[in-house]
């Protein structure tokens, strides 16, 4: 790995004899093409992922995350591109509570799948910050020897402070991905409430990872987020952990039997493992072959595909109006003077609202 001396030579150079040296490197003031971000082509951005270069997919995931008026037609084409080479990845969404090893499980089930011959990208979403709405987690750092692998693309993304954790443009990274030819994409939740619907929505397998405990295994376990699992993972059960990972697999168990069958025939059953000890990853797997095999040969998994497709259809929607709306440049004035008025209890926050919102629709009628 060069270090950063290496890659900062010549950034700032003053040459010998020259009274008032410019401030400005002159070969930024040369070339300037190359030093700036959007000079990359979304053709030289599509060529990149389609050869499996993680640099430039990183970068176009970017390109599809920013709202920036400049960067959402670039993004739309990308997408258009990668959309005929995407579909065919397995996707896994994964979900626990805090502190249950949803890392650690990802690194050695990736690694795993990747000794069978698979190609891994994860999607981690993290806590943010809600004053820098940057991520706090670093589960790149975290998720080292997987990282490290010329097989995996581990990407954190920033939850951005929304309420559920999900970054926006999760779905769309998915495609890029499997444009560039990974096989078995991870979606990691935060595990805070409604990222896990939201995940559940764009994954063909939804992992429940769970602790064993003192008794309480099923407490403060939300009936919705089992009811969506399609496997549910006692983690940690190595040690002295095995019996009470064995005792909570015999309750999870009778838990399910309380819930109505999937619609896609598939019952979803509880296995205990360690992720650390890479114990019953080749269980998991192959529980997710016997789903894979059920709902692809009844037509469900192609519902739930295409049923995917519209909900990102209605999501792109919604995306382009709230872009739209919080971009238009009076629309952008009015939010700092109503914002003053409200916090002045001037004016009410719906009043306010409908205020804009009457606005921008007249300004289509001029």
């Amino acid at each position: 790995m060069e270090s950063r001396k290496s890659h900062n030579k010549g950034a700032l150079r003053v040459n010998a004899g020259v009274e008032k040296p410019d401030v400005v490197n002159p070969l930024i003031r040369q070339k300037p093409d190359k030093f700036r971000k959007n000079q990359v082509s979304v053709n030289d951005y599509f060529e990149g992922i389609q050869a499996g270069d993680r640099t430039l997919l990183s970068r176009g995931i970017t390109l599809v995350e920013s709202t920036l008026p400049e960067d959402i037609e670039a993004a739309r084409e990308l997408i258009r591109l990668c959309l005929p080479l995407s579909g065919k990845a397995l996707r896994l969404g994964v979900t626990g509570v805090p502190g249950v090893g949803k890392s650690t499980f990802i690194e050695g089930f990736g690694l795993y799948l990747i000794e069978k011959g698979h190609r891994i990208a994860v999607l981690t979403i993290d806590p943010s910050s809600m004053r820098s709405r940057g991520s706090i987690l670093g589960d790149k750092t975290r998720m080292e020897e997987l990282g490290n692998s010329n097989r995996a693309f581990v990407r954190p993304s920033a939850s951005a402070g929304t309420l559920g954790g999900v970054a926006r443009k999760t779905r769309e990274a998915m495609i890029l991905c499997e444009a560039a030819g990974y096989d078995a994409i991870f979606v990691e939740t935060v595990g805070v409430g409604q990222s896990e619907t939201a995940v559940a929505q764009m994954v063909d397998f939804f992992l429940l990872l769970m602790l064993a405990g003192g008794g309480d295994e099923l407490q403060g376990i939300k009936r919705g987020i089992m009811e969506m699992a399609d496997l549910i993972v006692i983690n940690k059960a190595d040690g002295e952990n095995k019996n009470s990972a064995n005792l909570a697999k015999r309750e999870y168990e009778n838990a399910l039997h309380l819930f109505p069958p999937l619609p896609n025939g598939w019952q979803p059953s509880v296995i205990t493992a360690s992720a650390l000890y890479s114990e019953n990853l080749s269980e998991i797997w192959h529980k997710i072959e016997q789903f894979l095999r059920l709902t692809k040969n009844n037509g469900s998994f192609e519902q739930n595909r295409k049923n995917q497709a519209y909900q990102l259809f209605e999501e792109s929607i919604h995306q382009s109006i709230h872009n739209h709306f919080f971009n238009h440049p009076e629309i952008k004035k009015r939010l700092i003077k109503y914002k003053t008025q409200i916090l002045n209890r001037q004016l009410s926050p719906y009043e306010a609202s409908q205020k804009l919102l009457d606005f921008y629709f007249q300004s289509f009628s001029k």
